[in-house]
């Protein structure tokens, strides 16, 4: 199950793969990643889907990545009187209040205290999804009085967005507290945060979670960009969710706070996703449109680590053509002459740790031997976490006895996960990572590897050594 491609793909499930058999062809399609969407998934279903998911691994033989992605708070208006809707028209006054009464044109209902304590005058509500926009005259902890900018039909329970507004409450729910503890316990790798608004939102995913996962922010507010390295700090990876991104910001800079949001997780040597409506079209077609195609390219041009399909392979009429598209795209555009110059050209300084000048001399001495493998041992995956931050033009293999870190790296750029019994000795160290260079396709014999290690060995964190292997015959033969 070699990749000819070095960024991941991540796949939604959902009632199109929900069997063995379907998720099976997703993999061999070119799935690294599968997300379960708790919005829509039963926490007492999650120890099954989790196993289904694992038995990939002894069908194919590799690690397989689950991520599960936490619902978030829903903020929602209370309920109309009548048939359940009302019309606001353009420049008409609207109250926002804390009476549970029937809504009306004038007035409605808010159940979420926590916004009306924190929305200010000149603050900006956005209902359905952005079709309605309104903004807020007067406030109180008991109603907002606002000002209808963009007018229209709102019916019942419909979602509220808050470009402007903090609110001083987590962005974990009890649902979430509980489906977070569901996921460690079920042994998924990646958790997901929604609508993470400042680190200490992931501070308390952090504690529930207790190293037994990592912990992913999605960032789809806009608040989150203000303190965007504080929060990336605070994370394993990030998530580019341009859904809610996109309803809370204008459209217009959607694409100008994906490059930044990526360049900074990069900087800061931090798995970045990219997701939301990558292939949309393809939910009810079986080829994308054209601009589907180059949003796609565009993230791997710009060195994401992931990128993710979520209703075109969780309900989608052609979800294997969407997997196989997206892995299509990731290849070709890898293959561009200008691929590579535009991956170094976003290249940052390493920070001042032993473990990342080890990664730029591993990728130095790679780019100018021209070599295709780094063999990186590592014990937590943090080696090579810091290897594919530099983006080389190698393979990096990462050799570890410990699975949960070889299912962890799933999602990060440009990795090959191996698991196998830590080495014994230096010796050791480089003849079984020749022996594996191999046995993955991706050397041959007379080819030279980079080995990178720490020593002792089974020190996380103690990355201090780089060498250079030949593959010989004895490699070729154990392999």
């Amino acid at each position: 199950m070699k990749r000819e491609r070095s960024i991941k793909i991540i796949a939604t499930l959902g009632p199109a793969s929900s069997t063995p058999e379907m998720c099976a062809k997703l993999f061999e399609a070119g799935v690294d990643v599968f997300r379960i969407n708790m919005s829509h998934t039963q926490r007492e279903s999650l120890p099954e889907r989790v196993a289904m998911l694992r038995a990939l691994e002894t069908q194919f033989r590799r690690p397989v990545g689950i991520l599960a992605d936490l619902q978030g708070p829903k903020l929602r208006v209370g309920a109309f009187g009548g048939d359940g809707a009302v019309t606001l028209e353009n420049g008409a006054r609207f109250t926002f209040d804390s009476d549970p009464a029937p809504g009306t044109a004038k007035r409605v209902h808010l159940p979420h205290p926590e916004i009306l304590s924190a929305l200010e005058p000149g603050h900006t509500l956005i209902l359905d999804d952005g079709k309605l926009r309104l903004t807020v005259e007067k406030a109180s902890e008991k109603q907002a009085v606002t000002r209808v900018v963009v007018g229209g039909r709102l019916s019942s329970r419909k979602g509220v967005s808050l470009p402007d507004t903090i609110i001083a409450v987590s962005a974990m729910t009890e649902k979430d507290r509980s489906d977070a503890e569901a996921a460690a316990e079920a042994g998924v790798d990646w958790i997901a945060l929604s609508f993470v608004q400042r680190p200490e939102d992931m501070a308390d995913l952090r504690k529930i979670v207790r190293g037994r996962a990592l912990a992913m922010a999605k960032i789809e507010k806009p608040q989150a960009l203000g303190r965007l390295e504080e929060i990336i700090e605070a994370s394993d990876a990030l998530m580019v969710a341009r859904g809610d991104l996109g309803v809370e910001m204008p459209l217009e800079k959607v694409p100008g706070t994906q490059k930044r949001i990526i360049a900074v997780s990069r900087r800061m040597g931090k798995p970045v996703v990219v997701a939301t409506q990558m292939l949309e079209s393809m939910i009810t077609s079986p080829v994308p449109t054209r601009a589907e195609v180059s949003d796609v390219a565009n993230a791997v041009f710009e060195g994401a680590d992931a990128v993710m399909l979520s209703a075109e392979s969780a309900a989608g009429q052609f979800p294997i053509e969407a997997v196989s598209m997206m892995n299509r795209i990731a290849e070709e555009v890898e293959n561009e002459s200008v691929y590579r110059s535009l991956l170094e050209a976003q290249r940052t300084e390493p920070e001042q740790t032993g473990a990342d000048a080890i990664a730029k001399a591993s990728h130095e001495i790679a780019t100018t031997l021209k070599l295709k493998v780094i063999a990186a041992w590592t014990s937590s995956g943090s080696t090579a976490f810091r290897l594919a931050r530099e983006r080389p033009d190698s393979t990096v293999i990462a050799l570890t006895p410990n699975r949960a870190a070889a299912r962890r790296l799933t999602l990060v750029w440009g990795v090959h996960a191996v698991v196998t019994k830590d080495a014994s000795d230096i010796d050791d160290m480089a003849s079984r990572a020749c022996k594996f260079a191999v046995r993955e396709h991706f050397a041959k014999l007379g080819d030279r590897i980079i080995v990178v290690a720490g020593v002792p060995f089974g020190t996380p964190g103690a990355t201090n050594m780089v060498r250079i292997a030949f593959i010989a015959k004895e490699h070729v033969e154990k392999a």
